[in-house]
């Protein structure tokens, strides 16, 4: 038996969280305020430009954080299919904004594109345990949702107990501040409903990596 076509995911914890999160929390939120023309709405999201917008010690830390760590994850995932022999790579963040959620908001199903990795960096969010206390969320209160990429298959596929494994499509990442999801652009991904004391704000991000000798591994055949 093989188990083919896994899909890489890493949770990650920054170790400068606690300084971070509080300043970058005052600075989205301040920037939501100034560009905002309804504040009063449970959900935003800012332009994904913020690399050329922001100047703080704190973000270029994150940044930091988080391309390392994406680096790895992604040196780990093609380990087996990189060429042999040293590989000169670029990491580019090509778009990364933020949101913040409240008032049982959520940001429905979707992908990225226009590159390889995205991941999600919690700055703020109500604990674990407040969270699971809300009266109609519950559990599910503010955590993102991945699903599997065979699960738009499943709904007019016949399901009996031979192929049961199908039926665990989609897992639960339960938020924690200074916590750093990396997922394939690919991956279905959802921000369930949301609702605490805090607001929730996130920082998203789309990275591609390329070759200084360019992206080709195999030899073209076509003629």
């Amino acid at each position: 038996m093989q188990s083919l076509w896994p899909i890489p995911l890493d949770v990650q914890h920054c170790p400068d969280a606690q300084v971070i999160n509080p300043v970058l929390a005052r600075a989205f939120t301040g920037m939501r305020a100034m560009q905002d023309s309804n504040k009063l709405e449970n959900f935003y999201a800012s332009s994904d430009d913020l690399l050329s917008r922001i100047e703080l010690p704190e973000f270029s830390t994150l940044l930091n954080f988080i391309a390392g760590s994406v680096q790895n994850l992604s040196k780990l995932a093609n380990k087996n299919v990189w060429p042999a022999g040293k590989l000169s790579m670029d990491l580019q963040f090509v778009g990364c904004w933020f949101q913040i959620q409240n008032g049982q908001a959520f940001h429905d199903v979707h992908t990225h594109g226009n590159c390889s990795w995205s991941g999600v960096y919690y700055i703020q969010i109500d604990a674990i345990e407040q969270r699971h206390q809300h009266p109609t969320l519950g559990e599910l209160n503010g955590v993102t949702r991945f699903y599997g990429p065979y699960t738009n298959f499943q709904a007019g596929a016949y399901m009996d107990m031979g192929n049961a494994y199908l039926q665990n499509s989609s897992i639960d990442i339960q938020p924690e501040e200074g916590m750093l999801v990396i997922f394939p652009s690919y991956l279905p991904h959802k921000a369930m409903a949301y609702e605490g004391d805090k607001n929730r704000i996130i920082l998203s991000f789309n990275i591609q990596i390329n070759s200084r000798s360019g992206n080709q591994i195999h030899a073209y055949t076509g003629k």
